[in-house]
């Protein structure tokens, strides 16, 4: 079983054991497969080793002159806690193999052991630990990249999208944000009130698509006793309740020209008149309103005034697809994976490469809500420590039977329809190629190209073509500065 390919070096395995053969037979049968290994009879030299050499594998005998393996396991887990250890003994019971998992061995092995078991132990012991630091390190990374009310912001667009908000989020200003649904709005919305000065105060939410025309004005705007049958009291509504605070009115889009006129009024002169009130009532409090439509394209289509559309984007902020920022994805997977795994109270330890791989080439058209809702089953339905491609039917085409009209009629529309799926196929190759470059050289595009061997113009032309940009503040100095400026944002 070779190396996995995902190691940039060898694998260092370090083997514990009395008896010179057995130490012997595991550095022939580990080298030979690209391992590099070294070895001690001597459990004392072997922890000082341990501290020293910065191993991946521990190979541990548990019966030995001087130190016991149980001892040498402790002091493993206290010095090298990033070290898998598995036990290889010719004196195991269940027992000690039990103790030893317990106290964080990762599996153990009899005596004689064949080469093929031992092998197959030495990878998935490997690959655990492989894991768990890819783990580890989105986890450190999220930790210090920017987020906007729980949403991850790492791509250069999302970083323009932070920039917007920490700008606009100290004002009384009214913000539209605008985006596919599923992008994140509401975090938005969350974000601009909690790092505005009326963070104290209420934040009130109100889904305009969820009720109908005289429903909704009534709880905008509340109503007086006998304003309609069932009125039975007085009652504020969302409007005053948002008092001091701030009001976010999603889907603003679906509104009726009469709520628009309502609205209006109250950016205007900010007061409000309740259903079946003879007065208006005065109220500060700040707007936030959200769509996934085009607005502008309603205002010339005469279904959105437009004296309305101009009050309400004062400021605006435009949320790109997950699709268009597609290098957030392992952190924005890692981060739904802990939400959920705490949530459901299962210990799931990350995602394995192949996994995330299927959820780098899916287009997600729900964008980051899918993704959310797609880890979620995924948690729900692994029994493993890290969540496997099996988990993600979804993502695999479960849904996505051919329909009858997308069935080519003849030859030719079958050869142009192959012709067609190769260049989206190679497209999206292109893309996460330049991505994944650009992620790994911290989005210095000079040396992205350089580690890819490309002609830094014809990397350049890659990212023009497929809209990739680096940030204008970056990690890499000078040189984001200028490749934002020679791509297209």
């Amino acid at each position: 079983m070779p190396v996995n390919e995902e190691w940039d070096l060898s694998p260092k395995v370090l083997s514990i054991d009395d008896e010179a053969v057995v130490c012997e037979s595991i550095r022939r049968v580990l080298s030979d497969e690209g391992y590099d290994v070294t070895t001690t009879c001597d459990p004392k030299e072997g922890i000082e080793l341990l501290r020293n050499g910065n191993f991946d594998l521990l190979l541990l005998d548990i019966k030995m002159p001087g130190l016991n393996g149980m001892e040498v396991l402790r002091e493993a887990r206290a010095t090298a806690s990033e070290t898998e250890v598995v036990i290889v003994t010719g004196y195991a019971t269940i027992e000690t193999a039990i103790d030893a998992i317990r106290q964080g061995a990762f599996d153990y092995l009899q005596k004689p052991v064949a080469p093929d078991q031992l092998l197959i132990t030495v990878a998935r012991a490997l690959e655990r630990r492989h894991l768990l630091n890819l783990t580890e390190r989105l986890r450190s990374e999220l930790e210090t990249r920017h987020r906007i009310g729980g949403l991850v912001c790492s791509s250069p667009k999302m970083q323009v999208v932070m920039q917007l908000v920490a700008k606009a989020a100290p004002t009384n200003s009214t913000i539209l944000i605008s985006g596919e649904t599923g992008t994140g709005k509401d975090c938005i919305a969350k974000s601009v009130h909690y790092n505005s000065p009326r963070k104290d105060n209420p934040y009130v939410v109100a889904d305009c698509s969820a009720l109908n025309e005289s429903l909704l004005e009534s709880e905008l705007f509340g109503h007086v006793r006998g304003a309609f049958t069932g009125a039975v009291r007085d009652r504020k509504g969302l409007v005053e309740s948002a008092r001091g605070g701030t009001l976010f009115l999603d889907e603003i889009a679906t509104i009726s020209p009469q709520i628009q006129s309502s609205l209006l009024r109250l950016l205007q002169e900010r007061e409000i008149r309740p259903v079946g009130a003879d007065k208006y009532v005065s109220v500060d409090v700040r707007l936030v309103v959200a769509t996934n439509k085009d607005l502008k394209e309603l205002v010339e289509n005469g279904t959105f005034r437009e004296d309305l559309y101009y009050r309400l984007a004062v400021f605006t902020v435009a949320l790109p697809p997950l699709r268009e920022r597609i290098e957030e994805l392992p952190l924005l997977a890692h981060h739904f994976i802990e939400k959920c795994s705490k949530e459901f109270d299962k210990p799931i330890g990350g995602i394995r490469p192949r996994a995330l791989s299927a959820l780098e080439v899916h287009e997600w058209p729900g964008n980051v809500r899918e993704l959310e809702n797609v880890i979620e089953r995924a948690v729900l339905l692994t029994d493993t420590e890290f969540i496997d491609i099996d988990s993600l039917p979804t993502i695999l085409g479960e849904h996505s039977a051919i329909e009858n009209e997308d069935i080519p009629e003849d030859a030719r529309a079958l050869a142009a329809r192959k012709k067609e799926l190769r260049a989206e196929a190679v497209e999206r190759l292109e893309k996460l190629f330049v991505i994944k470059s650009l992620q790994q050289a911290r989005w210095n595009v000079t040396e992205a190209a350089r580690v890819v061997d490309m002609q830094r113009t014809n990397f350049h032309a890659l990212m023009r073509k497929h809209g990739v940009s680096v940030p204008k503040i970056s990690d890499n100095g000078e040189d984001g500065a200028e490749d934002t400026s020679s791509t297209d944002t």
